[in-house]
């Protein structure tokens, strides 16, 4: 009877001891089980790792740090205008980079140690990114808290277009729809600006006055101006509508260029006055061949062509989608050179311009 009775309460303890595991397996699963929601998301997170460079600083002791993304984010500079800064953020551990740009736009958010002198950031403070959605049609929905509508109406453009511009750098984003708490807006909360067809790049950034009073055949293009601040050069684009043939319109693009943004731009003239085009630009298999006179060079003698003056043209004729580089050429120069005095020996391409992934 007492053997009987040990042998009963050993085989309770063993039964015990199975649920449990059983139990805790079940739970270890669930917690395994990732959210149902994300697929979406994911298609765009997916898509973005080629665009910015992942890096691993070391320290001083040769350990390494945490990994970190280049991203390009479109903040406001000292004058208010909405212009692109290379951050390098933290890898997230969830891969969900495009809401960590976005939650990069919230003033007092993760951001504020990182704003390069005189930018700002544009989203209200205490602004959530609440949801992503990826649509088949390159529309991404993105779903803010409440706080995102505090805003100043004034600001309300610059929100747009630094979330469009952000966003649209992700390969597969071509336009921006916005919710707030889960409720589509058809239009700006604050100031009323019509989005219910979403927004894009079509729509330009920091559109300035333009002389051109046909603007339905005219054509809208941002082209890119250096700024600069305490000694700090960025690129600002401008969106200004042009009136011209499909046939000549990278003519007219160099040629607005070359007279210059207009007054009140905060941005730098960076052509000579006598800089001219001597031939008509010729697109070739994505290669946009232009030939000056010797007036667009910074030094003749020693065939130097400015370093601001190539980046500006290969920059904004790159927004042009036919044009992958650009081929700059000086009647009567046989080897054009920068300011380096390294050889122009190839058309130039926008990732030139590009920061460059650390070593």
């Amino acid at each position: 009877m007492k053997f009987r009775g040990s042998l009963l309460v050993a085989l309770t303890i063993c039964l015990s001891v199975i649920l449990s595991g059983c139990f805790k397996g079940e739970q270890s699963m669930e917690e395994m089980d990732p959210p149902q929601d994300t697929e979406a998301v994911e298609q765009l997170e997916e898509s973005s790792e080629d665009n910015g460079d992942e890096t691993a600083d070391e320290n001083e002791e040769g350990g390494v740090t945490e990994e970190t993304l280049a991203r390009e984010l479109y903040l406001i500079d000292v004058n208010g205008m909405v212009a692109s800064q290379t951050l390098e953020l933290p890898a997230p551990e969830s891969g969900e980079v495009a809401k960590q740009a976005l939650e990069h736009l919230v003033a007092e958010g993760p951001v504020t140690s990182l704003l390069p002198n005189g930018f700002s950031a544009v989203l209200p403070q205490g602004t959530e990114v609440l949801g992503l959605d990826l649509q088949e049609d390159g529309t991404v929905v993105v779903d803010f808290s409440e706080e995102f509508t505090n805003y100043n109406e004034e600001d309300e453009v610059k929100v747009l277009e630094s979330i469009t511009h952000t966003l649209t750098e992700f390969e597969n984003v071509d336009k921006v729809k916005l919710m707030v708490n889960g409720e589509p807006q058809n239009e700006m909360p604050v100031g009323g600006t019509p989005i219910s067809g979403g927004y894009s790049k079509a729509n330009g950034i920091n559109l300035i006055d333009s002389d051109t009073p046909d603007l339905i055949n005219s054509q809208a293009v941002t082209m890119y101006y250096p700024a600069e601040h305490n000694e700090t050069r960025y690129y600002v684009p401008l969106t200004k509508h042009i009136l011209a043939e499909e046939e000549n319109i990278y003519q007219e693009i160099v040629q607005t260029l070359i007279d210059g943004p207009g007054y009140n731009t905060n941005v730098l003239q960076v052509f000579n006055p006598e800089s001219m085009l001597v031939d008509d630009p010729e697109l070739d298999n994505g290669v946009l061949k232009l030939v000056f006179n010797e007036g667009v060079l910074k030094d003749s003698d020693q065939a130097v062509l400015s370093d601001e003056v190539m980046e500006t043209l290969v920059r904004t004729l790159s927004e042009q989608g036919a044009v992958e580089a650009v081929d700059i050429q000086v009647e009567n120069v046989d080897e054009l050179v920068n300011e380096n005095g390294e050889v122009y020996n190839e058309p130039v391409t926008k990732e030139t311009f590009l920061p460059k992934e650390k070593m």
